[in-house]
């Protein structure tokens, strides 16, 4: 028989039937309070992490989720436009990955705040490269803003070599730059002794050369090739006058008026497409986009400059606004970079970590030999793709890592002059 159908009787009843359902809902009530805090608990913190296509990749996005137990929202941009939302919006992130020549502007825009280094899990096993500027004593500093001349943040609030509890960044990935020539049309150089940035503005390329768009990096490229050619001379090129600029840009105008530059990439996704299509035979270039292109059986080679590579170093910033739980998992983020997966998975784009002495076992000997070592590779390679990006036997472009951060031209800088720059670059392209 259906209890609800059973006849309502008496007042005894109804009274027992407001008693049970009385009851009824005491329980479900207690039942939510003791269960509240468990439903709280499993809602993980959620973390915004402004940066490029370089690092912001999905497999690391899904391995920190697992490792971390935290919700990672990734907002990739190209680096002109990270650098610009970041130092206007700080309230629409709350950890920052770019390079070390964003530290200036952001930090003078009041965008990140200090990192405390004794929350740094790894900070004694980051190498000498960022701490002291030299991977080995032969090493050059490089021009510009080499690194450890703004890691520090000082009494007085400023960025300096001074070490001190506060650092404004993060040390993690980092790597040299210089181009990308594709070895079917551009006649195969010698690392360090052919190889020139001058190879740039030569008319043989006329139409199919490429530039990353980016005012403190493409720049650079820019300055390395026009003074490789003869064109203009600079007492200092990692910190150069209006009047460099100036005359820089005169000379670029002409060369961009004459079609020169086939166009100006702005993220790696996009100067894959521009080799690939064959719009451009040569171009500025990241090591993720060179393996990229190897992988699909399009011959690119990574070019050692005889006179330096333009070096960069990545950053990790706590936004200004970054606090409470989210400010905690930026630093389980920033340690789980260091942890020893990640350098590895990078290592196979070709970019190196701080610590590498950690990702060491997470790569196989003949991943290490190659990558780091700058030995021949002893089997096919697979880039983070799961593509084969290095055929056995290859031997890296520019040898070791010491070997390659031992030649240094130019760091990746925000100049005294960046803001006059910038009204410069725009006008180039724009020309």
């Amino acid at each position: 028989m259906d209890p609800n159908n059973f006849p309502i009787k008496s007042s005894t009843n109804v009274s027992r039937r407001q008693a049970l359902k009385s009851i009824s809902q005491t329980l479900v009530g207690a039942t939510a309070i003791t269960q509240a805090p468990y439903v709280f608990a499993k809602q993980r913190t959620q973390l915004r992490v402004l940066g490029t296509h370089v690092t912001l990749q999905e497999k690391l996005r899904q391995k920190a989720m697992e490792d971390l137990d935290i919700d990672l929202i990734f907002e990739p941009r190209g680096s002109a436009a990270v650098l610009q939302k970041a130092s206007m919006d700080p309230q629409s992130f709350d950890l920052y990955e770019q390079w070390s020549n964003s530290i200036r502007p952001l930090w003078a825009s009041g965008s990140i705040q200090a990192i405390d280094k004794k929350r740094l899990q790894y900070w004694d096993e980051i190498n000498p490269l960022c701490k002291t500027g030299k991977v080995s004593p032969e090493a050059k500093f490089g021009a510009g803003d080499a690194p450890y001349k703004i890691l520090h943040i000082q009494p007085d609030g400023k960025l300096g070599s001074e070490h001190t509890e506060q650092l404004s960044f993060l040390p993690y990935v980092h790597n040299v730059d210089s181009f990308g020539y594709n070895t079917n049309v551009v006649k195969q150089g010698e690392a360090y002794k052919t190889e020139s940035w001058g190879w740039l503005l030569d008319p043989k390329y006329s139409g199919k050369v490429g530039i990353v768009n980016a005012p403190s990096i493409g720049l650079f490229d820019l300055v390395l090739a026009t003074q490789a050619k003869g064109l203009v001379k600079f007492n200092d090129i990692g910190n150069l006058t209006q009047t460099d600029l100036d005359r820089l840009f005169n000379v670029l105008i002409d060369f961009k008026r004459q079609n020169h530059f086939s166009g100006f990439w702005n993220s790696v996704p996009e100067s894959i497409d521009f080799m690939r299509e064959g719009r451009v035979v040569i171009e500025s270039m990241f090591s993720p986009a060179v393996s990229a292109l190897n992988g699909q059986s399009i011959p690119v080679t990574f070019a050692a400059p005889k006179e330096g590579y333009r070096g960069w170093h990545g950053v990790m910033c706590l936004s200004s606004a970054s606090q409470g739980k989210s400010k905690d998992a930026a630093y389980d983020y920033m340690n789980w970079w260091l942890s020893g997966w990640p350098g590895a998975f990078i290592a196979k784009q070709g970019y190196y970590i701080s610590n590498p002495q950690r990702s060491n076992s997470f790569l196989s000997s003949a991943e290490w030999d190659y990558w780091y070592e700058g030995k021949k590779a002893a089997q096919a390679l697979q880039g983070t793709d799961n593509k084969i990006s290095v055929q056995q036997g290859d031997i890296r472009s520019g040898g070791s890592y010491t070997k390659r951060f031992s030649n240094v031209a130019v760091w990746n800088t925000a100049m005294p002059t960046y803001d006059y720059s910038l009204q410069k670059w725009y006008e180039f392209i724009s020309s």
